[in-house]
């Protein structure tokens, strides 16, 4: 792991301070942001203001306690001494939070994207790490960590791990994760609420995304999408989509799982996940987005055709080049 300064080394004559992450937020990037949030609350007075900006949040991590405290527009024009960006792989997925950390005397980025290739004045950025919960954990006095922190923190580290399962989870990780729990936090209601629990429509949409799914490169890879009238019929929002590529992801035999969502016309979301070969991050680096080795994302425009044939052409080139095809 890298080298990163305690938070306190950060904040000399720092008054005022905003924090924000990446649009759509997933758990990763709430737990981040309402973890880092609480514990400068809690821990340094002579902070007049702490804001944080996010978009909307899905309603399984209304559990988190600062998740009420999260503003989610930036209308207001503001300059702040530090703004900080966390689990966010470039400035423009800021969104409209981007402005703050432009006007800001000084700013921080800690990510864990490879894609991230720095944008503040000083960036901590690992690649290695399983979540930005993770690297936020080491930005902290362990006896200041509060139960309300380390159930934000464990958020995080859970989601994007996929409960420990992928990957990127290390020795470290569940160190770090066995820590969180010592602080009382009920660790199971955690998963069960922010990872595992779907409401009914989510399982609709699923079971839709599931059934209409078809099999490329001699089934090495699954792919699905969904459609705006789709959502509609339905009566989801993108964030109900969460979990979607996962879930393909586990087909037997697969090897990279492609989902995309329509977000407008001839416009594309799409995710991106593997198991063992396949960099998707090279993939999505490409066209514009990034993420990790195992899991990245872009938007794309174009038909459905034709985003997923520019897909699955890098997609084969890399299977090719392992001899897996």
């Amino acid at each position: 792991m890298i080298h990163v300064n305690n938070i306190s080394t950060e904040l000399e004559g720092v008054r005022t301070v905003g924090i924000s992450g990446h649009i759509r937020p997933d758990g990763d990037c709430v737990g981040a942001c309402t973890s880092l949030y609480l514990y400068l609350k809690n821990n340094f007075p002579q902070l007049t203001e702490v804001a944080m900006y996010l978009q909307e949040t899905p309603k399984a991590f209304d559990m988190i306690r600062a998740a009420g405290d999260i503003i989610h527009t930036c209308e207001e024009d503001k300059e702040f001494d530090l703004f900080i960006s966390v689990d966010c792989g470039d400035l423009d997925r800021l969104g409209d939070a981007a402005k703050y950390f432009r006007s800001a005397k000084r700013t921080i980025c800690y990510d864990h994207h490879i894609s991230n290739t720095g944008y503040g004045d000083v960036n901590y950025i690992d690649g290695d790490i399983s979540s930005t919960c993770e690297l936020i954990y080491h930005v902290m006095d362990e006896d200041k960590i509060t139960m309300e922190i380390a159930e934000a923190l464990y958020v995080g580290i859970t989601n994007d791990t996929g409960v420990f399962q992928y990957s990127c989870t290390s020795p470290e990780t569940m160190e770090v994760a066995a820590n969180l729990m010592r602080k009382g936090i009920n660790f199971s209601k955690i998963v069960d609420v922010t990872f595992f629990e779907k409401t009914y429509v989510q399982n609709q949409i699923l079971g839709r995304a599931l059934l209409e799914s078809i099999m490329v490169l001699d089934g090495k890879c699954i792919i699905s999408s969904v459609k705006l009238k789709d959502m509609a019929f339905y009566g989801v929002v993108f964030s109900d989509l969460e979990g979607i590529v996962s879930q393909l992801r586990l087909t037997k035999g697969v090897e990279t799982a492609i989902f995309l969502y329509e977000i407008g016309t001839q416009q594309y979301k799409v995710s991106l996940r593997s198991k063992e070969i396949v960099d998707c991050s090279v993939i999505a680096k490409y066209f514009g987005g990034g993420g990790h080795v195992r899991a990245a994302g872009c938007e794309m425009q174009g038909s459905f055709y034709d985003v997923v044939n520019n897909l699955t052409k890098h997609i084969e080139k890399q299977m090719e080049a392992a001899g897996k095809l």
